[in-house]
């Protein structure tokens, strides 16, 4: 098998890895940096050009982020959540995604390949707050060759090793194949189960949002709380009136702050009302009990023609 993938990457290297970047990038569950750091090894000792290798998978990365930007700037916010909605990790991709480009803003672009879910999340997300063609692509191009780079560099520095694990595996054959698939579908297996667990915790008791605009007609006065994040906010600038903006990171300051004798709705408008749901648990944590998400957050609220506010 390895002797193969070197066979392989040694005739139609710079092809493999070109297409195995631009597929990774595009958001397809597709190994890459094992690609990458094989082939700087390879590339060390001239069977494929290190240069052409550098050019040409930051050409595939600015490719795909040029997509996914492009994307972004046309759908906006509903990109983001059909991304959010087929992640593996639901619970990151609403939450800690946009926190993290909040916190370090557009230059988080420069570092987002490194870290799970927000290199997918952040080209769309800049296109949606629209930060500029030439920016975004500096910022990109700086990426990618970061990115690159790294592996390609750690194929050349440690290329003796690598050759010794190659050779160690080409001795197993198809046996170390299966274990690298069995080792890829346990990964895959326990991500499932994350997500599932995850979307069993969101199946707490809601209100609809006729329930909650009829509870607000009698005088009840809900205390409504918008926990979308600031990015969210800014690409969906509407919410119900008289809604408290608390993000998800802010919430341990609203502890002190809530009554406990009457109804907290949370709203916001991720995937299954994600983040209103961990909201609500962090609450009900410490002894609220008139806690319930709406459902369908604030998508469903303006749907249903219900009036909201936009300063």
């Amino acid at each position: 098998m390895t002797y193969d993938l070197v066979l392989s990457l040694s005739q139609y290297g710079l092809m493999i890895v070109i297409v195995n970047v631009l597929l990774n990038q595009i958001g397809l569950p597709v190994p890459v940096v094992p690609t990458l750091i094989v082939a700087g090894a390879v590339g060390i000792h001239g069977q494929i050009s290190l240069p052409a290798l550098l050019v040409g998978s930051v050409l595939a990365c600015l490719t795909a982020d040029c997509g996914w930007y492009l994307i972004g700037e046309k759908y906006g916010i509903r990109v983001l959540k059909t991304l959010c909605k087929i992640s593996l990790e639901p619970d990151s991709c609403v939450s800690q995604t946009q926190t993290r480009f909040e916190r370090w803003g557009v230059n988080s672009l420069v570092i987002a390949k490194f870290i799970p879910g927000l290199s997918i999340i952040a080209p769309p997300m800049a296109g949606a707050l629209r930060i500029g063609w030439l920016r975004f692509a500096l910022l990109s191009t700086a990426s990618a060759v970061l990115w690159v780079g790294a592996y390609l560099g750690a194929g050349i520095l440690f290329d003796s090793q690598i050759a010794w694990l190659l050779g160690e595996l080409s001795q197993f054959g198809s046996i170390a194949g299966m274990g690298v698939a069995l080792l890829l579908g346990c990964y895959v297996a326990y991500k499932w189960w994350e997500r599932r667990r995850f979307y069993r915790m969101l199946r707490m008791a809601r209100i609809s949002v006729a329930d909650l605009y009829a509870l607000i007609q009698t005088g009840a006065a809900p205390v409504i709380v918008d926990v979308r994040s600031s990015t969210a906010r800014e690409l969906e600038p509407r919410w119900i009136p008289g809604a408290q903006h608390v993000p998800l990171p802010d919430v341990a300051r609203l502890l002190k702050e809530l009554p406990r004798d009457r109804e907290i709705i949370l709203y916001c408008t991720c995937p299954s009302e994600a983040s209103a749901a961990r909201v609500a648990k962090i609450l009900m944590n410490h002894g609220f009990k008139r806690v319930r998400p709406l459902h369908g957050g604030l998508d469903a609220w303006v749907a249903a023609g219900y009036a909201v506010t936009t300063e």
